[in-house]
């Protein structure tokens, strides 16, 4: 208890969902928590201030102490004021968990650019725009001599970082978050701030309708893999004060968290001059083979 005593977190996509059982784990270990949430459809249309609202009724019912934001994490101003939000109701930021998303799943060949935007625009530029304020936070209590031991997990899925048919514009927009957490990191050690992601698998709005373990019955008294409560241990100890991980990302899924390896380069041919054409028909065919990901859960996304 109290591992985050004295912290002050961002957690955005708080109103439902794994976001959820973020903030209310958080404000049980005793961090001071701006529960942002648009209140939008799984799809991204429409609002309701309602979900953030009751987030923080809990919160405060059970002694924790919590604000709410309804700001879009898309918008550069909105983003902005996400942060002036929690340095005004609580003096200070430490934590950013940026874990607001939608789905809107279209095979490649039917997909239309408004679906790929909107999922791009709130996916990846709803992690970069937070991040970035909340970056340039830190960096001026570094250079002003103060410590700083931020931060920040971004949310990334196992279908950016595995693959999963029918969501080019999800899985595109979460392995872009996973090159962000690793850039990101690298950058923003200087200023005391680490940087991580995590792929969920757990049962929510966006993943009820996907099928595979989301949809399976649970039997009383049994342990739920599915529960979203099962992933906000490990958030958790990624945001305490001590911990050392950054530039990692994890698979986190009912008791079980697995470090995934980054891009590696495992092969190679090479010359001593330019390569013709022909060669690499011979040589380069070499490169036609067949890698285990790893993936436990086949093609399902979190």
């Amino acid at each position: 208890m109290n591992q985050l005593e004295g912290r002050v977190a961002i957690i955005t996509g708080a109103g439902r969902g794994i976001g959820r059982e973020h903030a209310l784990l958080f404000a049980s270990e005793g961090a001071k928590v701006v529960v942002n949430d648009l209140g939008g459809s799984p799809d991204g249309t429409g609002s309701d201030a309602t979900p953030a609202e009751e987030v923080v009724a809990e919160i405060q019912a059970m002694g924790g102490e919590a604000v709410a934001n309804h700001d879009d994490v898309t918008s550069w101003e909105g983003a902005k004021r996400l942060v002036d939000t929690a340095v005004e109701a609580f003096g200070d930021l430490h934590v950013l968990v940026n874990n607001a998303g939608i789905l809107r799943d279209r095979m490649l060949v039917n997909m239309s650019e408004e679906e790929w935007d909107a999922v791009i625009h709130v996916h990846l530029k709803g992690h970069f725009a937070p991040m970035r304020h909340a970056a340039a936070y830190w960096r001026d209590k570094a250079k002003a001599g103060e410590e700083v031991r931020a931060s920040v997990i971004n949310t990334s899925s196992t279908s950016g970082l595995f693959g999963n048919i029918g969501q080019t514009n999800y899985g595109a927009a979460k392995m872009g978050i996973g090159a962000l957490t690793i850039i990101g990191a690298a950058e923003l050690g200087r200023y005391g701030v680490r940087v991580n992601a995590i792929a969920p698998a757990a049962r929510t709005r966006l993943t009820e309708n996907l099928g595979g373990a989301s949809s399976q019955p649970v039997e009383p008294g049994t342990f739920d893999a599915m529960d979203p409560a099962n992933i906000s241990p490990f958030v958790a100890y990624l945001a305490t004060a001590g911990c050392p991980l950054t530039g990692k990302a994890f698979l986190v899924y009912g008791g079980t968290v697995q470090l995934f390896k980054p891009w590696s380069i495992v092969d190679k041919i090479d010359k001593d001059d330019r390569w013709t054409v022909e060669e690499l028909a011979e040589q380069a065919a070499r490169f036609d083979v067949t890698f285990d990901l790893g993936s436990p859960f086949g093609t399902i996304g979190s």
